[in-house]
């Protein structure tokens, strides 16, 4: 088998995933699909459908910035360039039931820590891909907004029905303005000197940014 077997196991998942969900049925019939030995498919997924729904999800994501990192944002604003980051991703989760399924997973107590964990995963990759530098508190805060924003616009973009996801883009404009007009306010907060010292206090509390993912593109350590 030349393709990558956890590749095949995904696509091959992708065919019964609207019929059972990300459930063990699904992941016994990928393996069987793909021709990989249930031993080495239980090696690469240990926890079975759930793991093969992260790495679903991981795979949009090094998608996603694998075409960011082939346009040219030059000269768009910078709202324009995050709310292109997220049409990216949401473009490259390749199937609509696929993620609808994943939620439902993912909406599990049990799975509910990986769900977020997965969120926040996107929400870095997005803001890496976009140059982002920011350290201390301001890093977990853009990451944090930007997951709120990414998950709002995918619960939408599931149920939008109208051509080409039109609907969908205008509300994470609308979105991305409601960001930017909050981000505008503290940055005049900030310019009073009480408040100012006042917002910075969290960054006493709170380390540098962790360390870069190594499974996404573009992420190198520093």
């Amino acid at each position: 088998m030349t393709e990558d077997p956890k590749d095949a196991l995904i696509d091959a998942a992708l065919m019964h995933v609207p019929f059972d969900g990300w459930s063990e049925t699904t992941f016994r019939a990928a393996a069987e699909d793909a021709g990989v030995a249930p031993a080495v498919a239980r090696g690469l997924f240990p926890r079975g459908a759930v793991d093969l729904a992260l790495a679903f999800h991981a795979r949009g994501d090094r998608r996603m910035v694998e075409r960011l990192q082939s346009m040219s944002l030059d000269g768009l604003r910078y709202r324009d360039k995050v709310a292109r980051a997220v049409r990216t991703r949401i473009e490259a989760s390749e199937d609509r039931e696929a993620v609808r399924r994943g939620m439902t997973l993912f909406s599990l107590p049990m799975y509910a820590a990986d769900g977020t964990r997965a969120l926040w995963n996107t929400a870095d990759a997005i803001w890496t891909a976009l140059g982002d530098t920011s350290e201390d508190f301001n890093w977990y805060t853009k990451r944090a907004t930007l997951s709120g924003v990414y998950s709002s616009t995918v619960l939408y973009w599931l149920g939008d029905d109208s051509p080409g996801s039109h609907e969908t883009w205008s509300f994470l404009d609308r979105r991305i303005d409601d960001v930017m007009r909050i981000e505008t306010a503290k940055a005049s907060v900030r310019k009073v000197p009480f408040m100012g010292k006042l917002m910075d206090l969290p960054n006493r509390f709170v380390g540098r940014r962790p360390k870069p993912r190594d499974d996404i593109p573009g992420q190198q350590r520093q």
